[in-house]
């Protein structure tokens, strides 16, 4: 039940002090972050047409990709375009409704690129492992329902969590050192009962975090396998080529998150978790198109095909 505070909560604020405490960075970090912005957009929405218009790519590992490509950019365009306004303006006040906001489309996009990641594992796994039943086991309708598993997933896990930020109770201002809103920044500014908010978090967190971790490396357990079994070296390097794109990207979104929870909780610590958030938030939507189309002539050829043509229509 709300308490009785909860119309005091209309007019309370939280202000998100973002990198203010270095005003001689605002314009650089500005530009820096607009920089990254413009090439998540350009890489995400590039990344997602070239699946499109691309025969060769209409295979179920591109499938999966043009959804993460998708959830990428929506997550990115979630936070950075307030970060990129708390660097230009004084007033970096946001209002609690707002914060739950972007925190509900975050967690929902956050969680659905989690369940996403292990989706692309289990497609290794059966590409690899069960070559002969690829077809079959990744059928169209196969991969339209673990697609939509994952989209499922994210929209309950945020429903649940922001129904639960709903029911709490904020009595003053809080002066946040972040620039994006987190259930930490809720939970600490809470002036109600809490504990079953905390456990309902803890428990949806760790279950989408663990839960797809375990697919993973259950998954990447019988590929290593399949691999090292292998009599020939061209085919085991055919094999592990397949999944390199995606274990380094598994690499680098894993190891985010389990650095944040290697952070001891003190006064030094806030600047390396700003620098996570930014990690998770702008450095990651930006970096996975990259890793994917880098490796991959198909994507190169069909993204210098779109520039040229670009070019000649000018």
């Amino acid at each position: 039940m709300v308490s009785p505070d909860k119309n005091q909560s209309s007019v309370v604020v939280f202000i998100l002090l973002g990198f203010s405490d270095y005003s001689e960075l605002q314009v650089p970090l500005f530009l820096l972050f607009l920089t990254i912005y413009t090439v998540t957009v350009l890489g995400n929405v590039g990344m997602t047409v070239v699946i499109r218009i691309n025969p060769k790519l209409h295979t179920p590992m591109y499938f999966f990709l043009k959804h993460l490509s998708f959830v990428d950019f929506c997550y990115s365009t979630i936070v950075i375009p307030k970060l990129l306004e708390n660097l230009v303006v004084q007033d970096r006040s946001i209002s609690i409704k707002g914060c739950i906001t972007q925190f509900s489309f975050g967690v929902t996009c956050g969680t659905i690129e989690m369940v996403m990641l292990a989706v692309m594992a289990y497609d290794c796994f059966v590409a690899i492992c069960n070559p002969l039943l690829y077809t079959v086991s990744m059928s169209p309708k196969c991969c339209t329902l673990l697609v939509a598993v994952a989209y499922s997933w994210g929209i309950i896990s945020s429903t649940v969590l922001t129904c639960e930020l709903l029911v709490l109770s904020f009595c003053e201002t809080k002066i946040i050192d972040n620039f994006v809103c987190e259930y930490s920044v809720f939970l600490s500014a809470a002036c109600s009962n809490k504990q079953f908010t905390e456990v309902i978090l803890f428990i949806f967190a760790n279950l989408s975090t663990f839960g797809t971790l375990i697919i993973i490396l259950t998954s990447y357990l019988f590929i290593f396998v399949t691999i090292f079994k292998m009599h020939s070296t061209s085919g085991r390097y055919k094999a592990f080529s397949t999944c390199v794109s995606h274990l380094t990207a598994l690499t680098i979104f894993y190891g985010t998150i389990l650095f944040l929870y290697c952070i001891p909780n003190s006064q030094n610590s806030w600047l390396l978790v700003k620098v996570r958030s930014v990690f998770c938030a702008v450095g990651i939507p930006m970096l996975n198109p990259l890793i994917y189309s880098l490796r991959n002539n198909d994507v190169k050829e069909t993204f210098r095909k779109i520039i040229y043509l670009k070019i000649i229509s000018h």
